[in-house]
């Protein structure tokens, strides 16, 4: 794979704003560079633009170097860091599985990117040779989201590495639910192959959708790229402080996860006990998507009793199916006491 080949030729040629922290690291006595107010230390302060002390902890629990690591407003702002890159508006395209999560869609029509979409196996599957003959020339990205969103089954890690193999563009695989999965996250595989990009989050199993912090992994060269188009303090100070404090408890987080897999199998098996529902599928990742009779009609009861849950009835593959977040005990015994009531 020639990067060079793939990025868009204005970013190639882009001279990236230069911010007033770019050009310094370390300690200094007296900040007179950005114009900043010298009062209410420590918010007066842009943040560190590349969030140095905090991919450190990041590379340390990923063991992943720190040059390797892109931090963003969630995962969303890497995903559309990808099209702004290396996809030409009106001219390449992507290739991505269905159905999947919806961002990919969307961040490629902000920028007018085609998206092939190749729908899954009936047992949620993929092949990588039907999503490589859906590539051509002009095909620079192929997505791949394992655990997948909203099916919840972890792709055949064999595929998606005949995927990344045989493909010249980059392959992103997104990662948001592996905390969840029996199988290993591809970070391994950074080394072998550089067009390969994984995206993680700390929203899942961490416990942090509210501080909206993402993290992309790939090759030196790919996230120098991100981070001469991204905006100049993209992650602010109060997450970068508040990720740091909480990725020291990872043995609570770990915690969590083992709860809440032992509540996604209680769960489960508590659905399949009611008439109204005709499936629940397999499930690598905290939530579970489930087949019933009348779906949105459950969903509007649901809703209507304070209990949100995600209709998916309209997506392909998913006819009228709801997926429904595995919650703490209490949450799920609320959701299962109240879909008695329906009996």
């Amino acid at each position: 794979m020639n990067l060079e080949l793939l990025l868009r030729a204005n970013i190639k040629n882009l001279k990236p704003y230069s911010s007033a922290r770019d050009e310094f690291s370390g300690e200094a006595m007296v900040f007179l560079d950005a114009n900043e107010n010298p009062f209410n230390a420590p918010y007066n302060r842009y943040p560190d633009p590349l969030q140095r002390e905090l991919k450190d902890k990041i590379a340390g629990i990923k063991n992943c170097p720190a040059d390797r690591i892109f931090l963003g407003n969630g995962s969303d702002e890497p995903i559309d860091l990808l099209f702004r890159a290396f996809c030409e508006p009106g001219a390449d395209n992507i290739v991505s599985i269905d159905p999947t999560y919806g961002m990919y869609q969307v961040a490629a029509d902000i920028n007018n990117i085609e998206v092939r979409k190749l729908k899954l196996k009936e047992d949620y599957s993929f092949v990588a040779d039907e999503l490589l003959t859906a590539a051509d020339s002009r095909t620079k990205l192929i997505f791949v989201c394992s655990p997948n969103n909203p099916t919840a089954n972890l792709m055949d890690k064999s595929e998606m590495l005949k995927l990344i193999h045989n493909f010249n563009g980059l392959v992103v695989v997104d990662e948001a639910y592996i905390d969840f999965a029996p199988g290993a996250s591809l970070l391994d595989e950074l080394d072998q192959y550089p067009n390969l990009v994984i995206l993680q989050t700390f929203s899942k199993a961490w416990g942090m959708a509210g501080i909206r912090l993402g993290m992309a992994f790939a090759s030196p060269e790919i996230i120098r790229i991100f981070n001469k188009i991204k905006y100049p303090y993209n992650i602010n100070i109060l997450t970068q402080k508040k990720a740091i404090e909480l990725i020291t408890q990872e043995n609570e987080k770990q915690a969590w996860v083992e709860l809440l897999i032992e509540e996604r199998s209680k769960l489960a098996v508590q659905l399949e006990t009611f008439p109204f529902v005709v499936k629940v599928y397999p499930s690598d990742a905290n939530f579970l998507l489930v087949k019933m009779y009348d779906a949105r009609g459950i969903y509007d009861y649901l809703m209507e009793n304070g209990i949100i849950v995600r209709d998916r009835s309209k997506v392909i593959l998913c006819d009228d199916s709801l997926r429904i977040t595995v919650g703490s005990p209490e949450e799920n015994e609320i959701l299962i006491a109240k879909l008695k009531e329906l009996i």
